[in-house]
């Protein structure tokens, strides 16, 4: 798993080289004043496109391009909705909420902040509060919540590729050096395969739901063989079933994310001369007041084009 997990990232790394497209983190500052950079961020808004969704059907249909590149895709399967992202144009980004976990000075804060506003594509919701005693946070190489052996972790790295795996059991890679890692329960996908548990063990394995019913919202986050992320989400889930729909979609590991109404949300950031507008993209969703663009509780995370 290790050495697999590496081999990715790697190869990741180097398409993003190869392609001259690199982390927002490992930008260097501008030295050419405000003029300078604001025309930058103009090229960056040009060069980012963002569709609504429509109504997306089980086929991948494409909802974003960075440089005429197709770059983002959504797709709606049996009741799961399922973006799935281009590592080699987009890179993702962990968010810390007022609350979850709270404090001051991350580099990404409560809302889509001035950095992002231009690049931005998506937006989703992140794990179980932080209190619920499943989880560990850490970015900008302090944890706010210690991490935990074994569970699943999503870790971006320092060259803005992000893999998943269980906790020193598979990520981080060596050689790489961590930027931020999310853990959420273990592993709802691994190998390819659905965890054991999903059927049998759905409260007390897979969160504690409002009602206490087996189908309720749900999200997750995997990744395929060859490094393209797939967020997945739906109003009526069990645990089952949205890791059906991740193996379906080619993905290979995942975690769990948030779960029940409140917490579940995805959008899509159509950009306009006065800045993106969120869209949803989880047919019935509650939805999150502000679309994530103003202070935020929570954790979540943000996909940016590079």
């Amino acid at each position: 798993m290790l050495k697999l997990t590496a081999r990715v990232a790697t190869l990741l790394a180097a398409g993003m080289v190869a392609a001259g497209c690199g982390s927002q983190s490992n930008a260097a500052p501008s030295k050419s004043g405000p003029s300078r950079r604001t025309a930058a961020l103009r090229r960056v808004s040009s060069a980012l496109l963002v569709t609504e969704p429509g109504q997306p059907g089980p086929g991948w249909t494409p909802v974003a391009s960075v440089g005429g590149q197709p770059a983002a895709w959504i797709a709606l399967r049996s009741g799961v909705t399922l973006l799935r992202f281009d590592q080699r144009l987009v890179h993702l980004a962990l968010h810390a909420g007022s609350g979850e976990p709270g404090g001051q000075g991350w580099t990404y804060g409560d809302h889509i902040g001035t950095s992002e506003i231009h690049r931005v594509l998506a937006a989703f919701n992140g794990g179980f509060k932080l209190s619920y005693g499943s989880g560990g946070f850490q970015a900008d190489g302090r944890a706010a919540v210690a991490l935990t052996a074994g569970l699943g972790s999503i870790v971006t790295y320092s060259n803005g590729t992000t893999d998943i795996g269980a906790w020193q059991e598979g990520v981080p890679a060596s050689g790489l050096r961590v930027a931020s890692v999310l853990q959420n329960l273990h592993l709802l996908v691994e190998h390819g395969i659905a965890a054991p548990t999903v059927e049998n063990c759905i409260l007390r394995c897979w969160g504690a739901t409002l009602g206490g019913g087996s189908e309720v919202a749900r999200s997750a986050l995997g990744i395929t063989g060859d490094g393209q992320l797939v967020w997945a989400a739906g109003e009526h889930l069990s645990p089952a079933t949205i890791a059906q729909g991740l193996v379906n979609a080619g993905v290979v590991r995942a975690i769990e994310l948030d779960i029940n109404p409140e917490w579940i949300a995805g959008y899509l950031y159509v950009h306009h001369p006065g800045g993106p507008t969120g869209v949803p993209v989880v047919p019935g969703q509650l939805g999150i007041a502000g679309r994530l663009l103003t202070p935020y509780s929570r954790d979540f995370f943000t996909i940016l084009a590079n």
